[in-house]
């Protein structure tokens, strides 16, 4: 009970430089310095919102220099560094025919993914780090995978190696069930190497990933994609129609070819778990305490059911289910995901709520940083030092990623570099 993680120290003598795109409140930076990579530049922006919180709370612990809130797009050029990251918005990442055919295909406006790949071609760094939520892996629902094809085909004509892996953190010691995929891109100096490369020890021994995060070394469902394409098709006919995603929870991307494969943990060391984090009852600000009465409609909600609703075009009645949930939240497994939604005190399916004694509550900030690793109280003010409301705090949360991740991983990188 009432774990705390190392407060955020700069690196003395960093192994390399960063660029942090979509920087939020600072996941990335935390996990990366504790891996010994100093933070030269970062980007965080909220769209159609006035007030800048997270990019707010980034300045108040990190300071203004270097950071920049702007839309990306109109950031002009980064500086030259060893490794770009960023958990970017999933989107649709297909491509637009330019009107002047000399200029080639374009991605449509508003769709992030070419922004980065327009700093990543500008820059090339030595590597490249990205998260996202696992759906990245099949969607849309029209073409699935589509729109990871099109990631893979231009990174690897941009001359990068990738490799990607589905992670749920828990399986790796971490007090919260978070999935997302990582993708680690590394610039190929050498094409001659990387076609000779041994895709499966790669994807369960020497890779970056799989040293950072094992695997078992037995590997199920391998296969191969073909990614030699133009860009234009693959945008228009990958997978069209739908069905079952060609991508699997891993693989390596190179020379025209993804070989992708179902992989699974091999993690030995101790498992954290909800109660882990949970901070002493005494400590706990009363209105995070559920009164009796509201109590039926938490259970409710979490609850099993079964509600008649008629669909808004076709005027037609369907049947929309619902499984049932642990209720209270068991302290004795990792939690569930947090999600952006996770504060405030309407009662919600998705909102953690525990029994502590003979009370009920909900997750107090602190604890939901804990959950993804940060150190306590970090989203709590601004860069004027006003406080940041609960809610805000809950929802930077549900954006956030479990640093201990992320600086496993940086671990590895560093180790590439030092290689190279």
């Amino acid at each position: 009970m009432g774990l705390k993680v190392q407060k955020y120290s700069e690196p003395k003598n960093p192994v390399g430089t960063v660029a942090e795109l979509f920087a939020g409140v600072g996941g990335f930076r935390i996990g990366l310095a504790r891996a010994g990579w100093k933070t030269v530049f970062s980007n965080q922006w909220e769209p159609s919102t006035r007030i800048q919180h997270a990019s707010d709370v980034y300045v108040a612990q990190f300071g203004q220099d270097g950071h920049s809130n702007e839309d990306i797009a109109t950031v002009g050029m980064i500086p030259a560094v060893d490794l770009l990251v960023g958990g970017f918005p999933c989107q649709d990442y297909s491509v637009a025919k330019s009107l002047n055919a000399s200029r080639g295909l374009e991605g449509k406006k508003g769709v992030l993914w070419w922004e980065i790949l327009r700093l990543v071609q500008a820059q090339k760094p030595k590597f490249i780090f990205l998260e996202n939520v696992d759906r990245l892996l099949k969607s849309p629902s029209t073409q699935r995978g589509r729109d990871f094809a099109i990631m893979l085909k231009t990174l690897t004509e941009s001359g990068y190696l990738v490799e990607w892996r589905v992670v749920n953190s828990a399986e790796y010691g971490f007090p919260q069930r978070r999935i997302r995929v990582f993708i680690i891109a590394q610039k190929i100096s050498n094409r001659s190497t990387s076609k000779n490369l041994d895709r499966h020890e790669f994807l369960v021994r020497n890779g970056v990933l799989a040293r950072a995060l094992p695997v078992a070394k037995s590997i199920s469902d391998i296969s191969e994609i073909d990614l030699t394409g133009a860009l234009d098709t693959i945008s228009d006919q990958f997978n069209l129609g739908g069905g079952k995603s060609a991508f699997l929870n891993s693989g390596v991307a190179f020379n025209g070819t993804a070989t992708t494969a179902l992989l699974k943990s091999a993690f030995k060391g101790s498992l954290a778990t909800l109660g882990d984090v949970l901070i002493p009852a005494e400590e706990v600000p009363a209105e995070y305490w559920i009164d009796e009465a509201s109590l039926p409609a938490w259970q409710y909600l979490k609850g099993s059911k079964q509600i008649r609703r008629v669909h808004k075009g076709s005027g037609e009645e369907y049947t929309y289910a619902e499984g049932s949930m642990a209720f209270p939240d068991l302290q004795t497994n990792p939690s569930r995901t947090i999600l952006t939604g996770e504060g405030g005190t309407t009662p919600s399916r998705f909102k953690h709520i525990i029994k502590d004694g003979n009370r009920h509550r909900r997750l107090t900030p602190v604890e939901l940083e804990r959950l993804n690793g940060f150190p306590d109280n970090w989203t709590k003010f601004g860069a004027d030092g006003t406080q940041v409301g609960d809610a805000k705090r809950a929802f930077f949360m549900g954006n956030a990623l479990v640093i201990g991740l992320i600086e496993r991983v940086g671990k590895v990188l560093a180790q590439e570099i030092s290689k190279n």
